[in-house]
């Protein structure tokens, strides 16, 4: 065997000896790649997608692709709930308004806790100051009355509107009570219409049905074009009775022709591109006004799921995305409670009742709450009930109330986020965001 000289063992050595720094030096990687991938996945790697920060997730929601709002977004309304209804607070429901949650979600963590409290609260438009107002809180929304229309003409209410969503930071649910016959807060002024409209009643008796439709997608219309984008109507409770106090803003005949009635003038909303309000849960029937005082409801529940849910259930099934709740003490769902305050009535109209969409109080200044609290703020007790949306006469004691009350945690933050994210996904579903 041939034997190597000296200079040849050096360069074998040499060799050899950068082959071990190399290799440990592999090995050293490998060994510093896996450990930090425990800590860091790389995507990569374990064959997942990137995963933006939380900071980057909630920049997204602008540039983020939305579902359409209108017909032709009803087949989305069949997507599966996103990622985002495994977050804390996140409604735990597929309905209307899933397939926006994820969004919502999004756009909700760029927001101060006291900008989400605002959110849940509709506020009556001030007489004066309400821009200041909207500066100082970002509410969810206005409630206009009669005399945010009077003496204006239509451009004026147009520049108020557009004045309003001008100073908000998230988009404001803008409503008024437009029933038509004795509840008209635009229509009455005869610079914005010509007559005020007729109640649902006169129209159905001079047109039927196709009356019904074409009146009520002329309210529609005037609504949009005047910068409002949702209407507290139909009256969905059933009256017989000239004599009762509701009889006159309701259908005025019998349960089932209630249904027909309100499922005709949602579907007419929805195909005008507006929002409507279905009102006022659990169903007034033959009592009192709450606007005076307390009203105890002695129906049997049989009564109820045999006659003033209907035309509800006709509503909610024919895709109305918000429902209004009475302040009527109903004696066989709760009776310790105003409807409006009251967690089981909520349950009926969540679970029985299957609605998924937005629900909203009746003003909490009205007498009935008012003489049932004995002074007592209600807001609370109405966000605790199951309530997405206040709507609240008495904007700034109502508005300190929850989010103190949210600051000591007696609302939490996930009962909060539920709301807000359901009121932001309706927002994006009406085109507002």
């Amino acid at each position: 065997m041939a034997r190597y000289s000296g200079q040849q063992n050096h360069e074998i050595w040499r060799f050899l000896g950068k082959a071990c720094l190399i290799t440990l030096l592999a090995v050293g990687c490998l060994v510093g790649g896996w450990a930090m991938g425990s800590l860091y996945p790389l995507p990569f790697l374990t064959g997942e997608a990137p995963r933006a920060s939380s900071g980057a997730q909630a920049s997204s929601a602008a540039s983020e692709p939305q579902p359409e709002s209108g017909p032709a977004s009803e087949a989305s309304s069949q997507a599966p709930v996103s990622s985002a209804a495994e977050q804390p607070g996140i409604p735990q429901d597929k309905g209307m308004f899933s397939p926006w949650y994820q969004a919502a979600w999004n756009r909700m963590q760029s927001m101060s806790l006291r900008e989400m409290v605002a959110q849940v609260f509709v506020f009556r438009c001030p007489d004066s100051g309400a821009v200041k107002m909207i500066d100082d809180y970002q509410p969810g929304g206005y409630c206009l009355m009669a005399n945010a229309f009077e003496g204006k003409t239509a451009e004026q209410v147009q520049k108020m509107t557009a004045s309003y969503q001008n100073s908000s930071k998230v988009p404001m649910i803008l409503c008024c009570d437009e029933e038509g016959g004795t509840v008209v807060r635009v229509s009455r002024n005869p610079a914005l219409a010509g007559e005020p409209f007729q109640s649902p009643q006169q129209v159905f008796a001079q047109g039927g049905m196709d009356a019904i439709v074409s009146d009520t997608q002329e309210k529609a219309a005037l609504l949009k074009s005047l910068g409002l984008n949702l209407n507290l109507a139909p009256v969905a409770d059933v009256s017989t009775n000239p004599a009762n106090f509701i009889y006159d803003r309701s259908f005025g005949k019998s349960a089932a022709e209630t249904a027909d009635f309100v499922r005709t003038s949602v579907q007419a909303y929805k195909s005008a591109g507006l929002g409507c309000t279905l009102k006022h849960f659990p169903g007034y029937g033959d009592n009192g006004d709450t606007h005076e005082g307390i009203v105890y409801d002695n129906r049997s529940l049989e009564t109820l799921e045999s006659s003033d849910f209907l035309p509800f259930q006709a509503g909610i099934e024919a895709g109305a995305p918000c429902v209004l709740v009475s302040h009527n003490i109903v004696a066989c769902l709760d009776p310790e409670a105003p409807a409006s305050l009251s967690p089981k009535v909520h349950q009926v109209l969540r679970e029985e009742l299957g609605f998924t969409g937005i629900v909203m109080t009746d003003d909490l200044i009205m007498e009935a709450i008012r003489q049932y609290t004995g002074g007592e703020n209600p807001a609370v007790a109405a966000f605790l009930a199951g309530n997405d949306i206040l709507l609240s006469s008495d904007s700034r004691e109502d508005f300190d109330s929850l989010y103190q009350a949210v600051q000591d945690g007696t609302v939490t933050e996930e009962r909060l986020q539920e709301s807000v994210v359901r009121i932001l996904a309706w927002k994006y579903s009406m085109g507002l965001l």
